[in-house]
């Protein structure tokens, strides 16, 4: 009679320990993830660098820009330039424009990624607006800027040495509890905020 209880026992704290690590599983997903992303540019997930390359290639490479805006936020996003030509290796920036067509304050936050999906990995950012909550009052533009390189390995591998051409893209939309209706609020527009540019219209 003992045998069938400890089978039971042990049968009991396997069971506890598979829900324990689902539940724990569960909670570090989204992180883990994200981290899987940045690490091998799966879905177009770019990387961070706090530094250039040392030495650029002599290859050039054009860089397409895309915005995007989801239809809950009363935004007019767009890239202030279509495309550049950069040297893979050497530093450049980009700008983006946005507007708040509403006449509330409203905070919108910003995903993207990069196209082909297999270059994600040899794009570089080392300042960037995305993920960073940006705040417009009525009527106010904001002019935020990305600084990013493409590594020059990416001509060095025989699956990516094809890729001609990169398309960044911007997605913003309402950030998390920022509440629809909510009254303007005064708010005086930052450079570098929170580690991304922002600029006033006509800067």
């Amino acid at each position: 009679m003992k045998k069938p209880r400890r089978k039971n026992g042990i049968t009991a704290v396997l069971l506890f320990s598979l829900v324990g690590g689902m539940v724990g599983l569960a909670f570090a997903s989204v992180p883990l993830y994200k981290l899987f992303c940045q690490v091998t540019g799966f879905a177009g997930t770019t990387q961070t660098a706090a530094a250039t390359p040392t030495v650029a290639s002599d290859k050039f490479i054009t860089i397409r820009f895309d915005a995007n805006t989801i239809p809950a936020l009363p935004w007019k996003f767009a890239p202030a330039q279509k495309e550049i030509r950069v040297r893979a290796g050497n530093p450049a920036v980009a700008y983006y424009l946005a507007e708040n067509l509403s006449a509330q304050s409203i905070t919108g936050t910003s995903t993207y990624n990069v196209t082909p999906y297999k270059a994600a990995e040899y794009f570089a950012k080392t300042e960037c607006f995305c993920f960073t909550e940006q705040k417009l009052a009525p009527g106010e533009t904001a002019k935020l800027g990305v600084e990013f390189f493409v590594d020059p390995e990416i001509f060095n591998n025989p699956n990516t040495r094809d890729v001609k051409t990169i398309t960044l893209s911007y997605t913003f939309f309402r950030a998390p509890g920022d509440e629809e209706g909510a009254q303007p609020k005064g708010q005086e527009l930052t450079s570098r905020r929170q580690g991304s540019y922002r600029e006033s219209e006509g800067s």
